[in-house]
C-alpha cells in the first residue's frame, strides 16, 4: 500500500480535528494533537489552530493536569488578533497548551508600565509586545526625510528601553520584543537612491540597536525577523494594515509564531540535548558497505559536507552528537578517522552506534548509557521505514526525515530549533568533554571491583556555594533544562535567580563537583527560603551526569547543618510529580524527612532537627563555602 501524500495526510488531520470538534472531544483528546499536527504545512496548522483556539485551557487542564501550560500575553501597537490561532498551534505541536491574553489595541505602553494593567495581573510566562513598521510610520510628518525618520526611532527606542527596565521590576514573565522589518513602499517614496541608502542605514541602526537590548536585560528576548522575511515572507498586506490594523502580514505572524514555539518549548525545560545521525544517504553520500571511502567523492558529495558543517557548529556549542547506522562499526571509525573530506570527526562525537540491531534499540540503550530520558534526542535519517519504527517505538523521540534532496538536509535539521537556548554557558561548551569523560568513567566502573571501590577510587570533589553573579546563567539553565533530578520541576529565568540571589529571605547554592576525571563544573543548585522557624528547599536539581555518586546527600546535610546552626527547628522540602522524576521522589524520607502533605500532585516531607546530620559519605571530598550565607 502506498505511503499517504503530503495533502492526502494533512487533509486527514483536518478532518480528525474538525470531527474531535464538533463532538465535543477535542479536549477530552488533546494529547493526541501533537502527532497529529506533525510534519503539517503552516496552512494546515493555522487551520488546526483556528479550532485548537476555541477550547477553553481550563477544560483541557481538567481532563489532562499533566500538559504543560503556558500562559502568554500579546500586545502591542495593531491590531494581533490573528496571532493567536498561530501561538495556539505552534504551541501544541510542542505538547503544550496556550493560555493566551490578548490586550487592547495599541495598548503596549500602558500594558508594560502599568503595574495595575490587565496584563500584569495576568501574570503571564511570556509577554510579547509585537512591534511593526507602523510603530515609526505613524510618528512621520508628511512630507518626511530619513532624519525624521531617525528622530521617530530614536524616541522610540528610548521609549521601549524605558518599557523594559519598568516590567522587568515589576513583571515576572520572559519579555519578547522583535526587530522591526523595513517595507518596500517606505523607500519607494523617496525618489533619490542616497535617501534610501540613508533610510535603510537608520532602519537598519534602529534594529541593531533593538537587538543589543537582550545584552543588558536578562530577561527579554529580541527576535529578529530579517532572516524570516529574507524566506520570501512579506512584511506586511497593505489591505489588512490600512483597514484592520494589522501591520504584519499574517504568514510573518505565523513565522513570528513559530519562534515562540520554540522559546515556550525551553522555557519549559523541553530543549533537546542530543543530535543521533544516520550514515549512509544522511550524513554522507554513498553505502559504506558498497562504496567504501567513496562515501564522499564528487560533487554531490557537498550537500553532505555542509550538513557536517552544521552539525559540528552545534555540536561546539553543547549539543551532544552521536551516530546510529546500521553498518559495521570498524569501517565506520575508519572513515571518520581517515577520510580527507570528512569534516566530522571521530572526536566531534560522544557516540558511535554503528550494527544491524533495530535503530529504536540502540536509541534506548544510548539513553540508558548517556542517563537521558529519549525525550532529550534528535534522530535524523534519510529511511522513511527507519524513521516509522523508531517513531512507533520511541515517540518521545524527535524524528527528522531527511528527503530526497540532500541539499535541504540542513534545513530540515534547524527549521525547529531543537536546541536553542537562551543563553550560552561555558558548560555548554564544554559538555561535549565531560560526556567524553562519562565514557571513561563508565569503562573504570566496569573494571573496579564494586561500585563502592570505584566511587572510592573516583575522587569525587563537591563544593557548595553562594551563587555568584557569574553563575546565575547557569542556575537558570539548568533549572529550565534538569527534568529527572528536580525535585519541585523548578524552572527560572536568569532574572528570577537574581531574584532569590539578592532576597532577604531566600538563598541560592551551586553545587560544584569534579573528579579524577575532571571538573563537571557546575552541576547542580539549591533553593532556599527562610519562613518563622523553618527553612524550606524550595527547589533541589542535579544534572543526570553526577547522579548516583552521593553529591546530593552531602548538599543536603549541609542545608540541615546550616538551618540548625541558624536557629530553626525544622526543614521542609517538597516533590512534585512530573514525568521525569520519580526515580528521586524518595530522597527526602531516605535522608530522615516524613511526609507531612501529598495532595496527588506535591508531596511536602519534614525533617525535625532534634537528631543528628545527614553525614558526608566517606568516599567523597566535600567543601562547604556557605558560612553565614545559609538561612
Amino acid at each position: 500500500m502506498a505511503a499517504p501524500t503530503t495533502e492526502g495526510s494533512e487533509r486527514e488531520t483536518g478532518d480528525t480535528l474538525l470531527t474531535l470538534h464538533l463532538s465535543g472531544r477535542l479536549a477530552a483528546e488533546y494529547p493526541r494533537v501533537r502527532g497529529l499536527l506533525a510534519g503539517c504545512s503552516e496552512t494546515e496548522l493555522l487551520r488546526a489552530g483556528n479550532l485548537l483556539s476555541r477550547l477553553h485551557p481550563e477544560d483541557v487542564e481538567q481532563a489532562h493536569p499533566g500538559v504543560p501550560v503556558v500562559s502568554v500575553a500579546v500586545t502591542g501597537h495593531g491590531t494581533l488578533a490573528p496571532l493567536v490561532p498561530a501561538l495556539t498551534a505552534e504551541l501544541a505541536r510542542h505538547g503544550l497548551l496556550l493560555r493566551p491574553h490578548l490586550t487592547d489595541y495599541d495598548s503596549y505602553v500602558f500594558d508594560l508600565s502599568d503595574p495595575g494593567s490587565t496584563l500584569h495581573r495576568f501574570d503571564a510566562d511570556v509577554v510579547l509586545c509585537v512591534l511593526d513598521p507602523a510603530v515609526v510610520l505613524d510618528e512621520l510628518p508628511v512630507p518626511w526625510t530619513p532624519e525624521d525618520v531617525e528622530r521617530a526611532w530614536d524616541e522610540k527606542l528610548g521609549l521601549l528601553t524605558g518599557l523594559v527596565t519598568r516590567y522587568r521590576s515589576t513583571g515576572r514573565g520572559t519579555l519578547v520584543l522583535n526587530t522591526v522589518p523595513l517595507p518596500a513602499l517606505l523607500p519607494a517614496q523617496l525618489l533619490e537612491h542616497r535617501s534610501r541608502a540613508r533610510l535603510g542605514a537608520v532602519w537598519r541602526q534602529a534594529n541593531s540597536r533593538l537587538l543589543e537590548l537582550a545584552q543588558n536585560h536578562p530577561n527579554l528576548v529580541v527576535l529578529d525577523l530579517d532572516p524570516l522575511v529574507a524566506e520570501g515572507i512579506a512584511v506586511t498586506d497593505e489591505r489588512l494594515s490600512q483597514y484592520a490594523k494589522v501591520h504584519l502580514a499574517p504568514p510573518l505572524l505565523a513565522r513570528y509564531a513559530r519562534e515562540v514555539g520554540h522559546l515556550t518549548r525551553h522555557l519549559t525545560g523541553r530543549t533537546k540535548k542530543a543530535l543521533l545521525l544516520d550514515l549512509d544517504g544522511t550524513l554522507w553520500n554513498g553505502t559504506l558497505g558498497e562504496d567504501g571511502f567513496d562515501v564522499l567523492q564528487g560533487d554531490h558529495s557537498e550537500p553532505f559536507r555542509f550538513l557536517q558543517r552544521v552539525v559540528k557548529q552545534l555540536g561546539s556549542q553543547g549539543v551532544l552528537l552521536g551516530v546510529v547506522s546500521k553498518n559495521d562499526v570498524e569501517p565506520v571509525r575508519a572513515v571518520l578517522r581517515e577520510h580527507p573530506r570528512m569534516v566530522l570527526r571521530e572526536n566531534d562525537l560522544v557516540t558511535i552506534v554503528a550494527n544491524w540491531r533495530p535503530k529504536h534499540e540502540n536509541i534506548t540503550g544510548l539513553a540508558g548509557t548517556l542517563n537521558l530520558g529519549t525525550d532529550s534526542f534528535v534522530f535524523m535519517d534519510d529511511t522513511a521505514a527507519e524513521c516509522g519504527l523508531v517513531e512507533a517505538a520511541l515517540p518521545d523521540v524527535t524524528v527528522l526525515r531527511a528527503g530526497a534532496e540532500p541539499a535541504h538536509h540542513v534545513a530540515t535539521l534547524l527549521r525547529d530549533g531543537w536546541f536553542d537556548t537562551l543563553v550560552l554557558t561555558t558548560e555548554d561548551r564544554a559538555r561535549v568533554e565531560k560526556y567524553q569523560q562519562e565514557a571513561e568513567r563508565r569503562d573504570f566502573l566496569q573494571q573496579s571491583g564494586s561500585v563502592e571501590e570505584y566511587l572510592r577510587l573516583l575522587g569525587v570533589r563537591v563544593r557548595l556555594s553562594p551563587v555568584a553573579p557569574s553563575e546565575v546563567a547557569r542556575v537558570s539553565q539548568l533549572s529550565l533544562r534538569t527534568n529527572q533530578f528536580n525535585m519541585a520541576l523548578t524552572r527560572l529565568q536568569p532574572a528570577d535567580v537574581e531574584r532569590l540571589v539578592a532576597g532577604p529571605a531566600t538563598t541560592v547554592l551551586a553545587v560544584h563537583a569534579a573528579d579524577r576525571f575532571g571538573d563537571n563544573g557546575l552541576v547542580g543548585a539549591v533553593f532556599l527560603r527562610r519562613a518563622a522557624d523553618a527553612v524550606h528547599i524550595d527547589g533541589f536539581l542535579l544534572s543526570c551526569r553526577v547522579f548516583s555518586r552521593g553529591i546530593e546527600q552531602a548538599c543536603l546535610g549541609a542545608v540541615l547543618h546550616h538551618a540548625r546552626a541558624a536557629g530553626a527547628t525544622a526543614v521542609l522540602g517538597e516533590h512534585r510529580r512530573g514525568p521525569k522524576n520519580g526515580a528521586v521522589r524518595d530522597l527526602y524520607p531516605r535522608h530522615g524527612f516524613r511526609q507531612i502533605t501529598d495532595d496527588g500532585t506535591t508531596t511536602v516531607f519534614r525533617h525535625d532537627l532534634d537528631g543528628e546530620d545527614v553525614p558526608v559519605p566517606a568516599h567523597l571530598q566535600f567543601t562547604d563555602q556557605c558560612g553565614g550565607d545559609t538561612p
